[in-house]
């Protein structure tokens, strides 16, 4: 069985600490005791550490280790229009599993009324669930949580690749795939939001040069969307 993975604030002189309400629930939940070896990851490193001393607000780690760190098959920004919270969050912790970069919030002519000012509020959650996701799925580094922003912001994104999710008529994903695919790649994934794009919005987003791809017939709902094609483009990034 693989062993556990935490993240701490940082790793100084060969020890690590992680204090607090995490520290809480390694104690209290999952009944971490001293001499208990696990991974720990600074965001930068991974190690393997032994359990020090495990108290109700501190957990404290010695070293034993530097891991081998697994490098992403691409370095994928996910730019997604809000939805309502609870599926956005949904978002969150999947494409963290899935190895995303960087998620950022997109408010879309069709985004709820609210959601932009409410989503600044959810940023510090938000966060919180990425680094349970990337505990979850053993990642090296946690994926950045960005601040709401415009379409406009969304669609000057740099990247190698930039495909946004259609539901009208658009090639299908697999052949907008480059022949040749690196690990070095940047990736950008645009999705929209319940009720697609608007026409001017598409204007735009042609205009900046987004490739339109489609998943299929189907219409499938943005959160369903988003998986679904990060799911394709690890794949293909991974061959």
């Amino acid at each position: 069985m693989a062993r556990r993975r935490f993240f701490v604030d940082s790793v100084h002189n060969g020890h690590a600490r992680i204090t607090g309400e995490d520290a809480h629930h390694l104690t209290r939940v999952l009944r971490v005791e001293a001499g208990q070896k696990f991974e720990i990851s600074d965001n930068r490193d991974v190690y393997l550490a032994e359990v020090e001393s495990a108290r109700k607000d501190l957990v404290s780690f010695a070293i034993l280790e530097r891991m081998e760190v697994l490098e992403p098959v691409a370095h994928t920004t996910l730019l997604v229009s809000l939805i309502k919270f609870e599926r956005f969050e949904w978002i969150v912790e999947k494409a963290t599993e899935l190895g995303v970069e960087r998620i950022v919030p997109v408010e879309a002519e069709r985004s709820e009324k609210g959601l932009a000012r409410a989503a600044a509020k959810r940023l510090e959650r938000w966060k919180r669930i990425a680094r349970e996701a990337s505990e979850q799925s053993r990642r090296a580094r946690l994926p950045e949580i960005e601040a709401c922003i415009g379409l406009p912001a969304a669609l000057a994104t740099a990247a190698d690749y930039r495909y946004v999710l259609e539901e009208r008529t658009a090639p299908p994903i697999l052949e907008a795939l480059p022949a040749e695919r690196k690990p070095q790649d940047r990736v950008a994934l645009l999705v929209g939001p319940e009720g697609g794009w608007t026409d001017r919005e598409r204007e735009a987003i042609a205009a900046a040069g987004w490739r339109a791809v489609s998943l299929g017939r189907e219409i499938l709902r943005a959160e369903t969307a988003a998986i679904a094609a990060l799911a394709i483009l690890n794949a293909a990034w991974l061959v």
